[in-house]
């Protein structure tokens, strides 16, 4: 990498270290920090710990700066001799000057001694400084700076540790490394494989910020031309500094997104998904604004919006500052200065090209992957370099096209690139276009018409039918010549990259659409079809009416016969007039929702058609015999939602089908015995076909996944013809069926297995018979996931599923669940809601977290107390839900009546479990859905909330049911905004509230309780009474 153009590395590349230690040997080497170094190494953290005792005075070495440049996080432990060492003064120094000129992360460690002592300089700290203050005399400036310093880093969040109190010290560790390991675990965004010239503008937009002001938050603009770099600074900035901050998010083509219908309600369910975890669908843009101002208030955000062109874009995602903490920081990239200026945007930085050294640096990486070249080809290079203007974007395209050729193909490239006059962007991309290979330049015309913005594997089935060949190699030649991007599992590519290839299309033909190769704008194809102007040129032809007013088109249904070469039609959202009397035979890919004819025309003859997609269409039967063929290439046939489908006959002719689609088709009937006998599919789907009662029997050799879900008039399951050893998922909810076939025993490799009566118990013969009466490969091991909802297993069906790990017994018949559950080692989630004749429950699983029998109103008094015993809470991690009202445990420490409950503690979050009964005053309305709790927590402290948000408890209490869960896994971001305050010694009121619907509570007796779990949370941290008085 160029060292005059780029000082660092770009941020994306990977630290040397995760954390680096500091620490005063003397106090913590062999003890706390010594154990701490362990538990992070563990736990895959990379750490740096000074094991060479250099901590004993004198300067710091040059490798010790080099580790600390080297580190992504820095944790100092102070302790009471922390102070005592100039070289632990001296590090810390140097640690908060790298971490603020660099964006790092802080992490303080205040181990046995007060966070306050370090930020005032008391205690023993004051003292150290005091002796200091006297050897220093004659370099008070150096003292000032350790001041400043350990000032500083006790201003950031940090972990205390007290040696008086109770708190294991491991518990504590872990706590750390937890913290770390969630930090660490943010992915950074890939920027640039050569970030040339990017670290002069990082530093330059840096300058516009403090990183480390919590002030107020901040909106910083960058602007420029497209190919400039704007995005790949924006994604720099925030690899750089995102650790600190709370929360993350970095919304990419703004612009883009928001020309589709619902884009801005897309971006707005993104930023809320991204920060806090909201994966709520939204109604409008204004439910997002109040969504975003409500829970982001109280947190530092770090939020990138890439590409603004419009300000209800920065109204709806960052209306104003105050919707976020002091401290956080809006960056906008776009095209138009003037829209920044109209925002109040007052700290801008507009993106300039490269200077002439750094263009040719990037142009020399790109081509040779090295900073060095032959004398005798810098002045092709300089030459080269020219005419990319300083654009990042056209200096890679450029150097892709060069790279690996010998010096005469430079020249010959160059004398392309002299005729391309006038000099303008386009036409230098269009120049490594033109070098490609046809197949090459034929896959990238597709995708930047088509297919931008889709995931690979959307499309990649389509375009390998469409050229009867992997495209995948080909996909890579685009990769390496910079065209298109594979950024997570997505297609993507420049917006002026994209323009040129559409371009290049249109100027086939650009006045006669109809002479073109591709079409892909509706403003194109409905004229077209209305003038009948079609010919031969056209290849693909994608009408979507998604973005525009959804309009019928008026045609005679013969428009597509002039349309010879024609392999691939996919149209979205467009009604037609006519019914379609012609199609191609070259076709290779059919994907016609809405499909407007019943039958597909009678000389349709595509012998090479892979894939048809005929979703919600008017087809009323459907037949591929053997003796037909027509159809010998179709690998995937879909025939979803088309309610006109009464009959599927014989398609054995479709030899090599691999995917089988017809759910919801409700008034298919009848289905031909073929379909059990194609050997090479390997997904059949036929949910939702409520009219059909029988399926015939399948021999399917080659099938990994059947859904036969929501049949509701199927009576049996299909006969199995021998082995199907490829099998692993089943699903059958929503079914009549009654009986099993012995030979389900057949389908031994299947993991998941989903039963759902509609009412009915089913006849499980294959579950129930007795184990000498079925084979022992019948014992279905390799089931991990088990629901059998409404259904009538036996007491000991579990022998067979000793590996499940889920199981949903849900509406069965069940009154005792026998101890054969105990078996079940690896249970760890069991449901069994509306079993209304449960009484018991005689053995609990070790691995079980989660429990739910809401509505089993049978359960006996003995089995509810078992199941609020302590042994089986105290590890915590459970979340049990059980019909009844329960009292409160005796084990609980504190219970209350009433719509709340109330605890005071200190220094972290305890963890505790709560406990919950309520039970209905009103007989009129038992145990009535509209009478739910849903609980609300909130922080106080000396009568005043906190200035961070209350937690909703994900927890809705239903009447006359019990309730007890651990409160730790919901809490954990109430503890984190608890950790930022100055209250680390203080007293805090915790108050849970339980709140109803219309403030009806006074309906509910309400009772509930509070567990410590002692090993993690000392009860001297905590009080039932307030501990002011």
């Amino acid at each position: 990498m160029p060292q005059s153009s780029s000082s660092s590395s770009s941020s994306s590349s990977k630290f040397t270290y995760n954390v680096f230690l500091s620490f005063r040997g003397a106090d913590t080497r062999h003890g706390f920090t010594g154990n701490l170094y362990d538990a992070l190494c563990k736990s895959g953290v990379h750490t740096f710990k000074d094991d060479e005792e250099l901590q004993r005075g004198g300067e710091i070495t040059a490798s010790l700066m080099k580790a600390i440049e080297e580190s992504r996080i820095f944790i100092p432990v102070f302790s009471k001799n922390y102070a005592s060492s100039s070289f632990c003064l001296d590090e810390l120094v140097h640690i908060i000057r790298y971490s603020k000129s660099k964006g790092r992360l802080v992490l303080p460690v205040f181990y046995d001694i007060a966070p306050t002592h370090v930020r005032k300089q008391t205690g023993s700290i004051g003292e150290e400084l005091a002796k200091h203050q006297e050897k220093f005399q004659k370099n008070m400036e150096r003292l000032q700076e350790w001041k400043m310093a350990l000032k500083e880093a006790a201003e950031l969040s940090g972990h205390h540790f007290n040696l008086a109190g109770t708190e294991y010290e491991s518990n504590f560790i872990q706590g750390i490394v937890k913290e770390v390991s969630r930090r660490i675990d943010r992915v950074p965004l890939h920027v640039t494989e050569f970030p040339v010239g990017l670290e002069s503008q990082v530093l330059k937009v840096k300058s516009l910020m403090d990183v480390g002001c919590h002030d107020g938050a901040q909106m910083i603009g960058i602007h420029g031309i497209g190919g400039i770099g704007k995005t790949t600074l924006a994604k720099e900035i925030y690899n750089r500094i995102y650790d600190q901050f709370d929360k993350v998010c970095f919304l990419h083509d703004v612009r883009e997104i928001c020309s589709t219908k619902y884009g801005l309600v897309h971006l707005q369910e993104q930023l809320l998904f991204q920060t806090v975890g909201l994966n709520d669908k939204l109604g409008h843009v204004s439910e997002g604004i109040q969504f975003i101002k409500e829970r982001l208030q109280q947190k530092k955000v770090l939020l990138i919006l890439d590409d603004v062109d419009q300000p209800d874009q920065l109204k709806a995602l960052a209306g104003d500052l105050n919707w976020f903490c002091g401290g956080s920081k809006v960056i906008v990239t776009t095209r138009d200065k003037h829209l920044l200026a109209s925002y109040g945007v007052e700290k801008t930085y507009e993106v300039n090209g490269l200077n002439e050294k750094d263009a040719l640096d990037l142009l020399r990486w790109k081509v040779c992957k090295s900073n060095k070249i032959g004398s005798s080809y810098e002045g092709i290079l300089e030459h080269a370099s020219r005419y990319s203007s300083g654009l990042p974007l056209a200096l890679e395209v450029v150097g892709s096209d060069l790279s690996g050729k010998s010096k005469d193909e430079w020249s010959s490239t160059l004398a392309r690139y002299e005729r391309t006059v006038p000099k303008n962007i386009q036409q230098i991309l269009k120049v490594s276009f033109d070098a490609l290979q046809e197949e090459d330049k034929s896959l990238f015309l597709d995708i930047a018409c088509f297919f931008k913005g889709c995931r690979l594997e959307e499309f990649q089935d389509i375009l390998d039918a469409h050229y009867t060949y992997c495209i995948k190699n080909h996909i890579g030649v685009l990769v390496e010549k910079s065209l298109i991007k594979i950024i997570g599992g997505c297609v993507t590519l420049h917006d002026l990259i994209e323009e040129m290839g559409k371009e290049i299309v249109r100027q086939e033909s650009p006045k006669e659409p109809g002479k073109r190769s591709r079409l892909w704008s509706h403003e194109d194809i409905v004229p077209v079809l209305h003038a009948n102007s079609g010919t031969r040129k056209i290849e693909i032809l994608y009408l979507n009416f998604s973005l525009s007013k959804e309009e019928e088109v008026e045609w005679k249904g013969d428009e597509l016969k002039k349309m010879e070469n024609l392999r691939t039609i996919i149209i979205r959202n467009c009604p037609f007039s006519k019914g379609c009397q012609h199609l191609p035979n070259g076709l290779r890919v059919l994907d016609w929702p809405k499909y407007p004819s019943e039958n597909l025309p009678s000389d349709f003859f595509p012998r090479k058609l892979s894939i048809c997609r005929l979703r919600e269409s008017s087809l009323t039967t459907f037949e591929f015999p053997s003796s037909s063929k027509k159809f010998l290439c179709m690998r995937e046939l879909n025939l979803d939602h088309n309610q006109s489908l009464t009959q599927i006959l014989d398609i054995s002719g479709l030899l090599n089908l691999e995917i089988l689609s017809f759910r919801d088709c409700s008034n298919l009937i009848t289905i031909h015995n073929s379909i059990g006998f194609l050997n090479k599919l390997k997904i059949l789907n036929v949910t939702g076909c409520s009219k059909l009662s029988s399926f015939p029997p399948i021999k399917l050799t080659s099938l990994l996944k059947l859904e036969l879900s929501h049949c509701n008039n199927l009576k049996s399951f299909p006969e199995i013809l021998g082995d199907m050893k490829h099998i692993t998922y089943i699903e059958l909810v929503g079914t009549s069926i009654e009986q099993f076939p012995f030979s389900f025993q057949n389908l031994s490799m299947v993991h998941t297995l989903q039963i759902f009566g509609s009412g009915k118990p089913h006849n499980l013969s294959w579950i129930n018979a007795r184990e000498n009466d079925i084979p022992s490969s019948t014992v279905y091991s390799n089931v991990q996931f088990l629901h059998l909802i409404e259904c009538n297993p036996s007491n000991d069906f579990l022998r067979r599923f000793v590996n499940v790990e889920v199981l949903d017994l849900s509406g069965s018949n069940l009154t005792v669940l026998s101890k054969c559950l105990k078996e079940c080692h690896f249970l760890q989630r069991l449901c069994l809601n509306d079993c209304k004749y449960l009484q018991e429950i005689t053995g609990i699983p070790p691995s079980l977290k989660r429990l739910s029998a809401l509505q089993c109103n049978s359960l006996t008094s003995s089995c509810r107390s078992m199941l609020l015993s302590q042994h089986l809470h105290e590890d915590g991690g459970t979340e049990f839900s059980l019909a009844g009202s329960a009292r409160v445990p005796e084990w609980f420490d504190h219970q209350s009546e009433g719509p709340s409950i109330s605890f005071w503690f200190r220094g972290r979050f305890p963890s505790i479990a709560l406990f919950v009964a309520s039970l209905s005053t009103d007989n009129r309305h038992p145990n009535s859905d509209f009478l739910s709790l849903t609980a609300h927590l909130r922080t106080y402290t000396d009568g005043i909330e906190f200035d961070i948000n209350s937690v909703d408890l994900n927890l809705v209490i239903q009447p006359d049911h019990t309730y007890l869960y651990d409160l730790r896994q919901q809490v954990m971001e109430l503890e984190s905004d608890l950790e930022k305050t100055d209250l680390i010694d203080e007293w805090i009121h915790a108050e849970i509230t339980f709140k109803c619907e219309g403030g009806r509570e006074e309906e509910l007796f309400i009772e509930s309780g509070v567990h410590v779990f002692k090993l993690k949370t000392s009860m001297e941290d905590i009080r039932f009474t307030n501990p002011h008085n």
